[in-house]
């Protein structure tokens, strides 16, 4: 799993069976020992399972570990966001705290 922070949001009115009642937002990875956390690289696509919102810092489940569960199977994802995080402690140093 690694840390991002949400950057934006995809709409899609046509989604895979499974999907329809979830979010898809778009998130960069963060450094979570950085001064300061802000959104680095390319932005990807990730299935919201949170409820997370524009700048939130989340925890993004990749591969295998993002498949959603869905009836009679799992639904093919490939990153999902899995938890909203409150704080990040980096040796003993808080790098990020959830205002």
């Amino acid at each position: 799993m690694r840390l991002a922070q949400v950057v934006g949001n995809v709409v899609a009115t046509v989604k895979a069976r499974g999907l329809e009642s979830h979010k898809l937002l778009l998130v960069r990875h963060v450094n979570p020992a950085a001064e300061v956390i802000d959104g680095e690289g390319e932005p990807y696509a990730a299935v919201d399972l949170t409820g997370a919102g524009d700048g939130d810092v989340v925890l993004v489940a990749q591969g295998g570990a993002a498949r959603i569960h869905h009836g009679t199977g799992t639904v093919p994802t490939d990153a999902a966001i899995v938890a909203i995080v409150d704080s990040v402690l980096v040796n003993s140093r808080v790098t990020f705290e959830k205002r």
